[in-house]
């Protein structure tokens, strides 16, 4: 939840050493004790001070900060279902008691959500010991082998492994999902856990395979990608720059996306969309990859391009094979196509978001 605000923060603190905050070592303290994490950064950046003294000038920087922590893409669904459904629900974390608490005063509704908050300064030591967990089940009054923890970090998860519990790992940094082998799951985004699996009541805002989201925009001139879409793929993508992006892009979980495309000069389309690395290609940056779902007759490089996402089809997967890639956004097109008929998508074609981009052309 909060790994956005570290580097912002990091990054300006570390300019005044000369150092430059690169992002290495970001593994390293996520989910780490305050103390163990500023241990860290002090040795890997070789810093004239001391991890208490690190401690000391930027947690009063920190407090400042957590006001502007999004919560992880799904975590509200999630919270506000089980609270629905009278599931028991705690939460434990390295960080300090007080922390926890100023950090979820932001987020309405959550303190009351859980019956028993508990933070890493009511142990004698965090995770990766089970001790917090096992605190945490003691307090529910629950069987450590009857709960599931969802956890971020590799800590988190050891100390959920260790407790005997369950665990879903849901990484906070990308390309990180070969590092909890001893996960009971691992997924790539709250969008992507499903409860029944786990005992739980099953979500039931599903829609003929997509997931409605809180829509959100994004636009800009058409690029020339990697020149795979059509080439390799037989899919022509209409590429937008991640440039200018990347805090949003930030706020959405890779995966497939669809919803709405205006081009300025042409008119709205329907979409579907790629956000991230595409393993199959194991892009080194986070793309988004639009595919128009009409037959157009020429290129429209540089034309002005609006995307209203609205839903969710899956994360992004690796795949064996270019056919079995195709074969899979060939499935997902389909999807798409049929969904944006329902009124609940079909609503966005007219967003005022490309009625503006076409006054400014016509």
């Amino acid at each position: 939840m909060s790994d956005g605000i570290v580097s912002d923060v990091m990054r300006d603190y570390l300019v005044k050493y000369g150092k430059q905050w690169d992002g290495r070592g970001a593994h390293k303290i996520v989910g780490k004790t305050p103390y163990e994490a500023a241990t860290v950064v002090v040795e890997d950046y070789g810093l004239p001070i001391t991890a208490d003294g690190l401690l000391s000038e930027i947690t009063p920087i920190f407090s400042e900060q957590w006001c502007n922590i999004k919560a992880q893409p799904g975590a509200n669904r999630l919270i506000n279902h089980l609270r629905g459904h009278g599931v028991p629900m705690a939460l434990a974390s390295n960080s300090s008691k007080e922390n926890i608490l100023t950090k979820i005063s932001y987020h309405k509704g959550w303190k009351e959500s859980f019956s028993v908050i508990i933070g890493g300064d009511e142990v004698s030591s965090g995770k990766p010991s089970p001790e917090i967990f096992l605190e945490t089940a003691k307090r529910l009054n629950m069987d450590p082998s009857s709960c599931l923890v969802i956890e971020d970090s590799i800590p988190g998860v050891a100390a959920g492994k260790a407790a005997e519990m369950e665990v879903v790992a849901v990484p906070s940094l990308p390309k990180q999902s070969h590092l909890f082998p001893s996960a009971d799951e691992v997924i790539n985004s709250l969008l992507d856990f499903h409860p029944e699996k786990w005992g739980l009541p099953a979500f039931e805002d599903w829609i003929e395979g997509t997931l409605p989201i809180e829509p959100w925009y994004i636009g800009g001139p058409v690029i020339k990608g990697f020149g795979r879409g059509s080439k390799v793929l037989g899919i022509p993508t209409a590429n937008l720059s991640a440039e200018g992006y990347s805090a949003v892009l930030s706020e959405h979980p890779s995966g497939v996306y669809f919803g709405w495309a205006g081009l300025a000069s042409r008119g709205v389309y329907k979409m579907v969309m790629s956000i991230g690395w595409n393993p199959y290609f194991n892009n080194s940056e986070k793309t988004i990859e639009p595919w128009l779902l009409h037959d157009f007759k020429e290129d429209f490089y540089g034309e002005d391009l609006r995307l209203a996402i609205v839903g969710y089809i899956r994360p992004e997967a690796n795949f064996s094979s270019l056919e079995s890639l195709v074969a899979k956004i060939h499935e997902d097109r389909d999807i798409a196509e049929k969904a944006l008929e329902l009124p609940l998508y079909l609503k966005y074609k007219d967003d005022p978001y490309f009625k503006s981009s076409l006054k400014q052309n016509s």
